[in-house]
């Protein structure tokens, strides 16, 4: 279809009979072919957008659907293309005249803007005036838009129709060589008419910059109310069929009041207020008895709110609102008195009782008795004066307060009741559930309520924050490096530990500087190998590394934690490696370390390096009592702090009589040259019969046995998280632990991946904050309570 502009006095709308005859004769109806007809439709001025709306609409659907380019649409959105496409060829019988004003006339722009739940749009009209006092008013433009998918209310897109058609006032007065003696704007909103009248710091911030720059272009025009039924813009908000649009007059001359004088047209409505308030008002006003209209819309308001102080605020304004209205000559004004707090209140407490005790607030407004098997029959409830529903209970003759005697009757099911609740714990300085119960039957007596204070007190995010319980998944199985029968420091851990002070000579007035400890640790055998460290930089484990290397051998992987030191070492290594050439990039890959990097802030999954840093303090405390090393002292020092820690047994000593040491990883060091290659298994045969290379290997393999058979049996049993407790699952929301921020400010993030490890079971997940995405063990993960819950629902499902 090709919608033309002719050259001559008229708008000639010509539909081509070529695509016409493809729009009946089609097989497949697809995203592609609803595209292309819409976008022939060339319409700068909008004459025609009350029939162009629906394919907007259609287009819409299409996203959101997410239909593919060719892909057959849905039954119901060809059902919608069928019932547009059919009155599209009404537009070959439109003509439209170009001439808009008259000669030697005033003229005058009326811009009418108006929404729906679909769309919303603002059109132009052109008034001319002439001498003798003749009116004619003709269409200049229109333009609309859909409503955005999510879900936005009336008044809003009103607010937007309105700053539509102020944006195209602008277009207009630019565009137009005319003199404009007035320009008027027209609303049936009279919401969007207030916000006009309201100050700017009284509106919300949507409101406010949609108001502001409607004020800043229409500062010297005039807007005024229209009744919806005259409105032309309502044509362009919810569109009209093709076949309709040629014989509307509303459409093309506008309003028929526009053909009067200026004091016939319609004005802001004043005395039949009341009949044109929404409805949450109209019934509040005519129904002082709290119908069941009005008791609905006191329980969504309720509902829509979860801040009691709020929704009790919301409704005392409500109440004043509909007081005024009622009596202009004494109306209310300034704060909220505490009479009118206190009657927000009751409205409330009456409405959720309605809906929590219907039988039983029927029988006793009746003055009937409550059956035998009734729940409230035990706490004899009563009606007060104020209408509400309390316990009569037995402590009539008691001292104690009229409340306290007669507390008010909840239901611990409510979302009034809840937020009651909350507001209550909160006042008390986040009392526990012990505590708030006992405030809370002061006054009121809530059905079920232990469990209520107990549910308030643990989905209360700040009582969460300061005693959250981490998931702990079950202890993992040993990696193979653990276990495997390979040389010493072949796979090890690295962690350091300080800072240590050292001194920089001896005697008085030495210079004290920090150092560290760069410990080493084998995974096979638990030997120990500590580096001193002048600081934490890269190039210091680097050297730190070296120094290793050379005196126990090149290791095939390396775990660490990820400090910057040890991950700008790995860096480095693989710049290296990248950059050299191809045959020293070949050697090295065969003797490149692998480095491992651990969760962030997830210590256990490095413990063997942990548990040398705590063995290696546990000495090192011990001689640096009052002194300070120098640097040889404390390279020495390190010395000896290996060597008892590589002496110590790994297994209890044997039964064999003729064992006389127990298992240490020192045995595993001695006999192991730096430069010794694998070498085959030596058969068990009279030693004395083998040669010295022989008798040292079938030594060294004597060790490893021992190890296999005595050491590794004992790592069979899981010596802690024996049992998972909880489970993470995409899309929870978690708090994210750190040692050194209190509680009430960690990070919140939500999961979007998890990580299982080879057995099956997750221990790392990434994590979205506002910083970016992290990874986390679990250790480190708090799930809020709410979602804890769901995520022990998914699992049981």
């Amino acid at each position: 279809m090709s919608v033309c502009i002719g050259l001559g006095v008229l708008y000639v709308f010509k539909l081509s009979t070529r695509v016409h005859h493809a729009f009946f004769t089609i097989e497949k109806i697809t995203k592609r072919h609803i595209l292309s007809v819409i976008s022939q439709i060339f319409d700068p001025l909008g004459l025609v957008g009350p029939c162009i709306v629906d394919a907007k609409i259609i287009m819409q659907r299409l996203w959101v659907e997410k239909c593919e380019w060719d892909d057959e649409v849905s039954k119901e959105i060809i059902i919608m293309w069928s019932a547009f496409v059919s009155t599209l060829p009404c537009l070959n019988n439109l003509k439209i005249p170009r001439w808009v004003s008259l000669n030697f006339a005033k003229h005058e722009i009326h811009i009418f803007c108006d929404a729906s739940e679909k769309a919303y749009g603002a059109c132009v009209y052109v008034r001319s005036i002439s001498d003798s006092g003749y009116v004619q008013v003709r269409l200049l433009m229109s333009k609309n838009r859909v409503a955005p998918i999510k879900s936005v209310t009336i008044p809003r897109l009103e607010l937007c129709a309105a700053l539509l058609g102020s944006r195209l006032c602008t277009t207009v007065f630019e565009a137009l060589t005319m003199s404009i003696t007035q320009c008027f704007f027209w609303c049936d909103s009279m919401i969007v008419l207030g916000w006009l009248n309201t100050s700017s710091n009284q509106l919300k911030p949507f409101v406010r910059n949609r108001i502001n720059e409607i004020r800043e272009i229409s500062t010297s025009h005039t807007w005024r109310y229209v009744p919806s039924k005259d409105n032309p813009a309502d044509l362009v908000s919810r569109g009209a069929k093709a076949d309709l649009i040629g014989d509307n007059s509303l459409w093309w001359s506008g309003p028929s009041f526009l053909q009067s004088h200026e004091h016939d047209w319609p004005n802001m409505p004043s005395n039949n207020l009341k009949q044109d308030l929404p409805e949450v008002i109209s019934h509040f006003i005519h129904d002082d008895n709290q119908s069941s209209k009005s008791s609905n819309i006191i329980q969504s308001l309720i509902n829509y709110h979860s801040n009691f102080n709020r929704l009790q605020r919301v409704l005392a304004y409500i109440k004043r609102f509909i007081f005024n209205l009622k009596n202009p000559n004494s109306k209310l004004h300034g704060s909220l008195s505490n009479e009118e707090l206190d009657d927000s209140v009751k409205c409330l407490l009456r409405s959720a009782q309605r809906e929590m005790f219907p039988e039983e607030c029927h029988l006793l407004e009746t003055e009937r008795s409550l059956p035998r098997k009734n729940r409230l029959i035990s706490l004899t409830p009563f009606f007060d004066s104020d209408k509400i529903l309390r316990v009569g209970g037995r402590l009539d003759n008691s001292p104690y307060d009229y409340n306290t005697k007669h507390p008010i009757l909840l239901c611990s099911k409510h979302h009034f009741t809840k937020i009651l609740f909350q507001m209550q714990h909160k006042k008390m300085l986040h009392a526990g559930p012990q505590l708030l119960l006992a405030h809370m039957r002061l006054n009121y007596w809530s059905l079920g309520g232990r469990n209520l204070a107990k549910s308030v007190v643990r989905q209360c995010i700040t009582c969460f924050r300061l005693k959250c319980q981490n998931i702990q998944p079950i202890m993992g199985q040993l990696p193979t490096t653990r276990t495997s029968l390979e040389y010493p420091f072949l796979n090890s851990s690295v962690d350091y530990a300080g800072p240590i002070l050292i001194a920089d000579r001896k005697g008085r007035g030495c210079k004290l500087t920090k150092s560290y400890l760069c410990i080493f640790v084998c995974h096979a055998t638990r030997a120990v190998h500590l580096e001193p460290v002048s600081d934490l930089t890269k190039e210091g484990f680097i050297a730190a590394l070296n120094r290793f290397i050379s005196r126990r051998g090149k290791p095939y992987s390396i775990l660490s934690d990820n400090g910057t030191n040890f991950v700008g070492a790995s860096n480095d290594l693989q710049r290296f490696l990248s950059d050299s050439s191809e045959d020293v990039a070949s050697e090295m890959s065969r003797e490149g370390i692998k480095f491992l990097f651990s969760p962030p802030y997830s210590a256990h999954f490095n413990g063997m390096a942990e548990a040398a840093v705590r063995s290696t303090k546990h000495h090192l405390k011990r001689l640096l009592s009052l002194t300070n090393f120098t640097y040889e002292e404390l390279a020495t020092c390190l010395c000896q702090i290996e060597a008892v820690l590589n002496s110590r047994p790994l297994t209890p000593l044997s039964s064999d009589p003729s064992d006389f040491y127990a298992l240490t990883p020192s045995h595993f060091l001695i006999g192991r040259p730096l430069t010794s290659v694998p070498c085959p298994q030596i058969p068990e045969k009279n030693i004395s019969s083998f040669d010295r290379y022989k008798r040292i290997e079938c030594i060294r393999q004597h060790f490893w046995q021992r190890f296999s058979h005595e050491y590794v049996s004992l790592l069979q049993q899981k010596t802690k998280w024996s049992t998972s407790s909880g489970q993470l699952n995409e899309g929870m929301l978690v708090l994210l632990r750190d040692k050194a921020l209190p509680p009430l400010v960690w990070d919140l993030g939500r999961v979007v991946r998890t990580f299982p490890g080879p057995d099956g079971v997750t221990r790392v997940a990434e994590i979205k904050t506002r910083r970016g995405n992290v990874l986390r063990g679990f250790n480190n993960l708090c799930p809020l309570p709410f979602e804890e819950v769901k995520g022990r629902e998914d699992v049981h499902a």
